[in-house]
């Protein structure tokens, strides 16, 4: 979803993430994979 929609990605990220810490990672991680950046830090640490 994120990759589908990268401006609504970015208020959404922000507003749940303020109320819901925990629903912050998960999101974090979900776009994350889906971006060749992210993957390759998660590769490093892999």
């Amino acid at each position: 979803p994120a990759a589908k929609k990268p401006a609504a990605k970015k208020p959404a990220a922000k507003k749940p993430a303020a109320k819901k810490p925990a629903a912050k990672k998960p999101a974090a991680k979900k776009p994350a994979a889906k971006k060749p950046a992210a993957k390759k830090a998660t590769d490093s640490k892999d």
